[in-house]
């Protein structure tokens, strides 16, 4: 539940919103950078980091082995995410980071000791079907999506580990309610991203202003302010609401890429979206109802 007067609690929505349309705008940025894959995910992840331990006062403690552990998977988030952005559409690069729960409750009962019940295995099924489509019959090739097979490899990976990184974030947070771990995760992830990718970005031969103006834009609006938003809105927005209002990056992701490069999904692809937003969307109502249950009767 929410805390706090009616307009304090309109604002922590209105930041949430705020950071899920920032994230939106990633698909459609990169796309509109002429740098390669690799150096649009080491220079992004490289100002992201710089403005998330200067926005964020928690990111610059809790710093230990578990920050490093966690920041990985997020660091095989950006740069897969970028990869897949580059080479498919936006729509389906969003859509299959959306699959991360499957991997969540997948890999849950061995990483973290959480039963899987029969409603998750069917959110499990529905996501994996979901995921089917964007890998059915031929997708066209397109300026702004040159290898879409290749890119939606990237995008399944994406979903992987940011299923990976959702895990590792819970871990860090299970015994504080501080969000400086977690944060610091993110800031940490960023700067392993920036390391990891920088050899295959080296040398930068050709660049426009404009290149560098986008980098500057994917990291310190569409990832560091996000994240300031995220954190100051989160912690008095109940998790149901959160959840569905940062549905609104999955959605937005494909209008921007549309409006910006007329990039438009295949039917396949729309349907594997729909499906996978409408699963998440479900579960999350569902969720929030039988822990209101349980809560009630105890």
């Amino acid at each position: 539940m929410t805390t706090g007067p009616p307009s304090t609690a309109s604002r922590d929505r209105l930041l949430v919103l705020a950071a899920a349309v920032l994230f939106s705008t990633g698909g459609a940025a990169v796309k509109a950078c002429t740098l390669s894959g690799w150096q649009v995910a080491c220079f992004r992840s490289a100002v992201a980091a710089l403005a998330i331990f200067a926005l964020i006062p928690t990111a610059r403690r809790s710093w230990n082995w578990r920050t490093w552990l966690v920041g990985s998977a997020y660091a095989g988030t950006m740069i897969s995410f970028v990869l897949a952005n580059k080479l498919t559409t936006a729509a389906n690069a969003i859509f299959l980071q959306g699959t991360a729960p499957l991997y969540v409750l997948l890999l849950g009962s061995w990483l973290l000791g959480e039963k899987t019940n029969l409603r998750q295995l069917m959110f499990m099924a529905t996501l994996a079907a979901g995921m089917v489509f964007f890998f059915v019959g031929s997708q066209p090739v397109s300026a702004t999506a040159p290898d879409p097979m290749v890119g939606n490899i990237f995008g399944a990976a994406t979903g992987l580990c940011y299923g990976l990184c959702i895990m590792g974030l819970r871990w860090l947070g299970r015994d504080t309610d501080d969000v400086g771990a977690t944060t610091a995760a993110v800031c940490c992830g960023n700067l392993m991203a920036a390391l990891i990718a920088l050899p295959m970005a080296l040398p930068v031969s050709s660049s426009t202003p404009t290149d560098w103006a986008i980098v500057v834009f994917l990291g310190v609006f569409q990832i560091g302010i996000a994240y300031a938003f995220l954190v100051r809105g989160i912690a008095r927005v109940s998790a149901l609401e959160a959840s569905l209002i940062l549905l609104a990056e999955p959605v937005l992701s494909p209008f921007w890429a549309w409006l910006v490069h007329g990039e438009v999904p295949t039917v396949w692809a729309s349907v594997g979206g729909v499906i996978i937003l409408g699963a998440t969307a479900v579960m999350a109502v569902t969720s929030k109802r039988e822990s209101y249950g349980v809560s009630r009767e105890s």
